[in-house]
């Protein structure tokens, strides 16, 4: 259908010499918002679409007088640009019912079928290769990255907030955004310049930190790492382009067709190659997907360029804005090798445009490339002392040299800025608050206290709980560290504690020695795979509230010391000798055995274990990324990097008293998995074996869940100590759409809500010799016929609660067995 279109321009109040900057919204006669209408500045590359509310803005640092307005089924005109300042200008395009510019942009669902840029996007697909450098032996390449974060949509509000008083020179900084036309005031800036090294043959990369640069935070590596962890490296070729733990699907994928509509729009010379360009616009609200323009070589089908820029209505939390650039030159006739590549992203609590927010922008620039050059395997295996000093305080003629970009006006500002901010008493305030609520520690000096977020529990051995602890801090890069805690439950009055320290010998190899000891109150029922973390925390006293009696714990007294070392990256080898005592920790719980001696039953039953172990591990974490160079590191990206962990414990009788000779043997392996277009799939397979005679409290009871909560790992319709084993295989598998559902139900689009189910399986045997020398009030039943449970869940109630209906599968004839139960958690995703 045909009809006028009225364009209402509300352009921007700052005049910048040799700049154009031009915003406004696009309607039709009835004043309906037309997304993904055409604006490009005359006579040039630089233009715009419109987003799904109809809105554009169009910056660039060249002088335009003229811009062009297209859309199909219309002739296509141009406005003249009168003045710098402010326009609120009205026009109406003409109809044009028989022809159509050779440059238009379409709307609407288009068809598969006898479409031009789908043959194009063909072409793309069969000639797709390996991004640039993959095409060589081995490579190398200077890198530059700059990082920054700027508060944006500054007004007079918030420069006038009593937050900011004393402050208030900060605003002095502002300036404004080409991408959104927002104001900005930048509050932290980061460079890296790196050497790059790789081998194809070897499939090994090395990056190289040659210097690092940031305002404000030279010391704080944890900071910096998430940050540059928040903008994942992405190929543009891949189906699926991976942002903040969200699978986009790329306009280039070969799914793509099914998600995007593809407009041929022009064809021209692009640095002396022949390019088309192509415009795609998602067909659907609320998916993962982007809208924007590529321009593609006739020859090759490689891209030159391309921008991205993901759909408002996206499900995604806290991200307001999504836009991506990316430059390739050409080495010859088909190697395209990227130069520049730029990520900008909205942040917000809220959505609306008049929300403040805060902006990431990562600029990387790529230069010198250089091919074919081996390198020895040792080169890339070698590990080096991975923290200097000098690497963190380069000169500024160093970064005078290194910089492929140089900084603006305002970027400048910032160092001197937040130099002259760190001395301000409000804002060393702020600042600690913020630590408080990230670290859960509360900074004294060179000592932190915490975590804060553990002062209260209960549990009905201890009742009302309450701890205090602290840690010694120097520096995320101390090599030595002690940490400890008291605990006191009101109950049982009775006091508990913590204490361990841990050496950090050698920084190369992360050769590590650790001790400690802790009396305190566990539930041994919470996990297949055992730990000798001393100050690990148990469900003993994580909820207040509880499904049945929580009343089977036990008081431990563990002591432990060893040493642990990598010997390459994320291959952690520890070898830990420990000695614990086990009792009851309530009158309703026993684990009572009975004492055997060459097969014979003595008729003594004993209610306490006394056990000495050795433990062997081996934890390979592929993917990981940490950040600190000292005794502990912090982990940067939770979540989305396989683990697989081998374990082997062998029980020491008539050796300081031990009560039991046995072995054991633990396998873990999670993973997480992206599928596509569908959401991500979390997975764990658990399997172990205790070879020998031992009590309940020795054995693997299969891990329930009494708590309200949903709990990743363990059952949540089984009691602790519902099904005990010595012999278990255990799987689990979670699944988040991402909102892939619901967002097709028009009713339940806007909610953003996303789909959860999972499924829990496990089986297990018990030993006749274990079941004879059970004195406890505990009836041995394993899991011979696989006990399985499922869920189904919805997430992101409100932005940060999931809630998961659990259905038990089998076993409905145990006593007290649930056969449904709700359970919620608590967390912010993107």
């Amino acid at each position: 259908m045909k009809q006028s279109l009225l364009f209402l321009f509300i352009l921007l109040t700052y005049n910048t010499i040799a700049q154009t900057k031009v915003s406004g919204e696009v309607k039709d006669a009835f004043g309906e918002p037309v997304a993904f209408a055409n604006v490009i500045f005359k006579d040039s590359y630089e233009g715009t679409i419109s987003n799904e509310e109809g809105r554009f803005y169009l910056e660039s640092d060249a002088s335009y007088s003229t811009v062009t307005f297209s859309f199909i089924g219309y002739k296509t005109q141009e406005l003249e640009l009168t003045q710098k300042s402010t326009y609120k200008i009205e026009i109406v395009l003409e109809e044009e019912a028989d022809a159509l510019s050779e440059v238009v942009i379409y709307s609407g669902k288009q068809s598969k079928k006898n479409n031009p840029a789908i043959d194009i996007l063909r072409k793309i697909w069969e000639n797709r290769r390996e991004n640039g450098v993959k095409k060589f032996k081995q490579y190398s390449y200077d890198k530059y990255e700059k990082l920054e974060f700027d508060l944006n949509t500054i007004d007079s509000s918030l420069t006038k907030s009593k937050i900011f008083k004393g402050m208030e020179f900060i605003f002095d900084q502002t300036d404004t955004s080409n991408i959104t036309g927002n104001t900005y005031l930048p509050i932290f800036i980061n460079e890296a310049s790196s050497k790059i090294y790789g081998d194809n043959l070897l499939n090994e990369e090395k990056e190289v930190l040659e210097g690092n640069k940031n305002s404000g935070f030279s010391n704080n590596n944890t900071l910096i790492a998430f940050l540059k962890d928040l903008y994942s490296e992405y190929d543009v070729y891949d189906n699926y382009l991976k942002f903040f733990d969200k699978a986009f699907t790329s306009p280039l994928s070969r799914t793509g067709v099914d998600v995007y509509n593809y407009v041929l729009l022009d064809s021209a010379f692009r640095d002396n190659k022949w390019c088309y360009n192509i415009v795609y616009y998602p067909r659907r609200k609320n998916e993962l997907t982007f809208k924007g323009d590529f321009w593609v070589n006739d020859s090759t089908w490689a891209i030159k360029e391309i921008n991205l820029q993901a759909s408002k209505s996206a499900n995604l939390n806290w991200v307001r804005e999504v836009y991506i650039e990316q430059e390739f030159d050409v080495l010859n006739d088909s190697i395209f090798l990227i130069t520049r590549d730029y990520f900008m992203s909205d942040f917000s609590f809220r959505k609306k445009e008049e929300a403040q927010g805060i902006y990431g922008k990562r600029t990387t620039l790529y230069n010198d490339y250089v091919f074919d050059i081996p390198k020895d395997k040792k080169f890339y295996k070698g590990q080096v002392d991975p923290y200097q000093y000098e690497v963190y305080n380069r000169p500024d003629d160093f970064w005078e040299n290194k910089r492929l970009e140089q900084l603006s006006k305002d970027e400048k500002g910032v160092y001197k800025m937040l130099d002259t901010l760190k001395t301000v008493r409000r804002f060393k305030t702020l600042y600690n608050l913020g630590s408080v609520l990230a670290s859960g520690y509360y900074e004294v000096d060179n000592f932190d206290i915490g975590p804060v977020f553990s002062i209260f529990g209960f549990n009905e051995a201890e009742g009302m709980r309450i701890r205090l602890g602290g840690r010694t801090y120097f520096s995320q890069n101390d090599r030595w560290r002690l940490e400890g805690f008291g605990a006191y439950g009101f109950k049982d009055r009775r006091f508990k504690y913590g204490i361990s320290g841990k050496y950090l010998l050698d920084r190369t190899s992360r050769l590590t020695v650790y001790g400690g000891n802790r009396r305190d109150v566990e539930q041994t029922g919470a996990s297949l795979t055992n730990s000798t973390d001393v100050l690990g925390r148990s469900l003993a006293s994580s909820s207040l509230i509880s499904v049945g009696a929580n009343d089977r714990l036990t008081r431990i007294n563990l002591s432990t010391a060893g040493f642990s070392i990598e010997p390459s990256k994320n291959f952690n080898i520890r070898l830990t000798g420990s000695y614990r005592t086990l009792k009851s920790a309530t009158e309703t719980f026993s684990i009572d055995y009975k004492v055997f001696e060459d097969g014979i039953d003595t008729g003594v039953v004993k209610s306490e274990i006394k056990q000495p172990e050795i433990e062997l591990s081996f934890n390979y974490t592929p993917g990981r990324k940490t950040s600190g160079y000292g005794v502990e590191r912090t982990l940067i990206n939770s979540g989305e990097y396989p683990n697989f962990f081998l374990g082997y414990t062998k029980g020491l009788k008539s050796i300081m008293d031990g009560d039991f000779d046995y072995e054991r043997l633990q396998a873990l392996y999670t993973q997480p998995w992206n599928i596509g277009g569908i959401g991500r799939l979390y997975s764990t397979v658990e399997v172990g074996k205790t070879f020998g005679d031992v009590p309940l409290s020795l054995l693997n009871p299969i891990p329930g869940n009494q708590t309200y909560f949903s709990i990743y790992n363990s059952f949540s319709q089984l009691d602790y100590y519902e099904f005990v084993s010595d012999s278990y295989a255990s799987l689990h598998l979670q699944h988040n759409f991402g909102g892939r559902i619901f967002s097709r139900i028009p009713f339940l689009r806007k909610l953003n809500l996303r789909e959860v189910i999972g499924f829990r399986a496990v089986y297990g045997e018990i030993s006749q010799g274990n079941i004879d020398i059970n004195a406890s009030n505990i009836v041995y039943q394993a899991p011979e016929d696989i006990y399985w449970e499922y869920s189904v869940g919805v997430g992101n109630i409100f932005k940060i609660f999931r809630l998961d209906f659990n259905f038990r599968g089998n076993y409905l004839d145990n006593p007290n067995a649930r056969r449904f139960g709700v359970t919620g958690v608590f967390g912010f995703e993107f």
